[in-house]
């Protein structure tokens, strides 16, 4: 069978479509709620989890407090992070889902071709996420700890007691900008694939990228400098990484291209 019988027997209805969209909607909102509640049982746990970075960039011997200046405001921090949270954890079955319902209109090699993106999305998010977790969050923290100041001699005590809502928004925030930054390889690749960019393209625009890597740092993070440059210096690395993952895509094209013909 060809492809193009392939997808002709694919075909159905709008009615039949509108079913399957329904059905994969339901399981991708399933998944949602379950992470959720999930999520949200364990909320206080995983919060003592993302202070982890605020407790190292402290140090060992000194007392990490976090504030919240009203009632509500724990609550709403859980369910935040709760829904946080679930869509982390619920983003892959979210993404099989939408690709089993776009598959069946694809090309055979089409889908070949679409799945090591599927797959490689939440890994690089998930490596975004944890340079903040790990180095980005903890030299944030430090940077701002360094301007308290102990009081005496005329001198007022400065303390960081973050409320608990900020810290989760700032990480938050960080998190979501990495992991979307660290989808550029990805996302220059299949431009690639399609042919609205080269090896050559990005070279040339290779000082225009830099640019706009500290421009989207300032809109993503928090108006600090530390943490624009943070996000800044890895999204030009994930640019080179592109380059380099752009030309191993085209020669591979091209021995593929050049093997049949040879058989031939």
């Amino acid at each position: 069978m060809t492809d193009d019988d392939e997808i002709e027997a694919s075909k159905a209805p709008l009615i039949e479509h509108l079913k399957e969209l329904r059905a994969r909607l339901m399981k991708s909102l399933l998944a949602l709620v379950v992470c959720f509640l999930i999520c949200f049982y364990f909320a206080n746990d995983i919060f003592n989890i993302l202070v982890v970075p605020f407790e190292r960039a402290a140090g060992e011997h000194q007392h990490v407090q976090l504030i919240y200046t009203a009632p509500q405001e724990y609550f709403f921090t859980q369910l935040r992070l709760a829904l946080f949270g679930a869509f982390f954890i619920a983003f892959p079955v979210i993404a099989t889902q939408v690709y089993m319902f776009v598959a069946p209109g694809l090309y055979r090699h089409e889908r070949q071709a679409f799945l090591p993106y599927l797959i490689a999305t939440p890994v690089l998010f998930v490596l975004g996420a944890l340079l903040v977790y790990f180095a980005v969050m903890p030299g944030i923290l430090m940077f701002f700890m360094g301007m308290q100041q102990t009081g005496g001699d005329g001198k007022a005590a400065i303390s960081l007691l973050p409320k608990v809502s900020e810290y989760l928004s700032l990480i938050e925030t960080l998190i979501f900008a990495f992991g979307i930054v660290f989808q550029l390889p990805i996302v220059l690749t299949l431009l690639a694939r399609i042919g609205l960019v080269t090896e050559a393209d990005l070279k040339r625009w290779r000082r225009y990228a830099i640019l706009l890597a500290f421009v989207a740092a300032a809109i993503l993070t928090p108006p600090d400098p530390m943490s624009q440059i943070l996000l800044a210096v890895p999204t030009m690395l994930l640019y080179e990484v592109s380059i380099v993952a752009v030309r191993f895509m085209k020669k591979r094209d091209q021995s593929r291209d050049v093997t049949p013909s040879s058989e031939a």
